[in-house]
């Protein structure tokens, strides 16, 4: 389904209702109709500046290579440049340049066909846009706006599929204080969608909520099968997920760690067909 270009002027302004598959809140397919999903709808970087190894003379050639391509509308390079001003890499640290990047690859690029080239980083420049809306920009006028993130998200979730997107969609609805069940359940199909892809931060949360038995029917193999997926995906900075992990094996009975090593079987062997 394309959406008109017109739609997405000034980071999707509006847009009609997109479908997502729908899926059991343990992130398995179902067999009804897919639900509708409505679109109403942290690259933000870091402070400080990371020194480059490479030399001084060759990092201002690629810089100005990057800028030239960047400024003929190159969407890798303006992701690129943008990545670089979030993160301080080999520049000053700058997160509403990195926004401005971010945001000519959303405007021009927004109606791409999510099976083009350059897909995944339009995706992802609408992941990065709806993070800075979600924590706004200190001394900027892009102040936190939690609908225009949806927005932003619920746009790559949807069109594009990126699992990034569905993960911090599910959040939104999910970490909502009075969430209805109607967004409860969209958060958890989302969350379904994303840990099924492999998003492996989707698939800790996921596993949390299966196992704990959190606003869910209990499901402690399961649970435990997507918090192991998630704990072997996870980065050296992401205790939670490994602290997850172990307070879920130390509570599962032995019957849950069999059932949940079947799962695993299952999932590896379903990811190579």
């Amino acid at each position: 389904m394309r959406t008109s270009r017109r739609a997405i002027v000034a980071f999707v302004l509006g847009a009609g209702a997109l479908a997502a598959p729908a899926l059991a809140f343990d992130g398995a397919p179902v067999n009804n109709k897919d639900a509708t999903i409505p679109v109403v709808t942290t690259l933000p970087g870091a402070a400080g500046t990371v020194r480059s190894k490479v030399p001084a003379p060759a990092q201002e050639t690629s810089l100005s290579a990057l800028q030239y391509a960047a400024e003929g509308g190159h969407p890798g390079a303006q992701f690129k440049l943008g990545r670089m001003y979030a993160n301080g890499d080999g520049v000053a640290q700058d997160d509403v340049r990195a926004f401005e990047y971010f945001s000519r690859i959303a405007n021009a690029h927004a109606d791409d066909s999510p099976s083009a080239p350059q897909a995944q980083i339009v995706a992802n420049a609408f992941v990065a846009l709806g993070r800075y809306y979600l924590n706004g920009i200190p001394n900027s006028k892009i102040k936190p706006d939690q609908d225009r993130a949806r927005e932003m998200f619920s746009y790559a979730a949807s069109y594009f599929g990126n699992a990034d997107a569905q993960y911090d969609l599910a959040r939104l609805y999910l970490k909502t204080p009075d969430a209805s069940r109607e967004d409860f359940r969209y958060g958890a199909r989302w969350l379904g969608l994303a840990a099924q892809k492999g998003q492996h931060e989707a698939q800790a949360l996921l596993g949390q909520m299966l196992f704990n038995g959190d606003r869910v029917p209990r499901q402690a193999a399961r649970g435990l099968m997507w918090l192991t997926l998630a704990r072997d995906s996870a980065g050296t900075d992401e205790i939670w997920i490994k602290e997850s992990y172990n307070r879920a094996f130390a509570k599962a009975s032995d019957d849950d760690r069999a059932m949940c090593l079947q799962m695993l079987e299952q999932w590896v062997q379903g990811r190579r067909e």
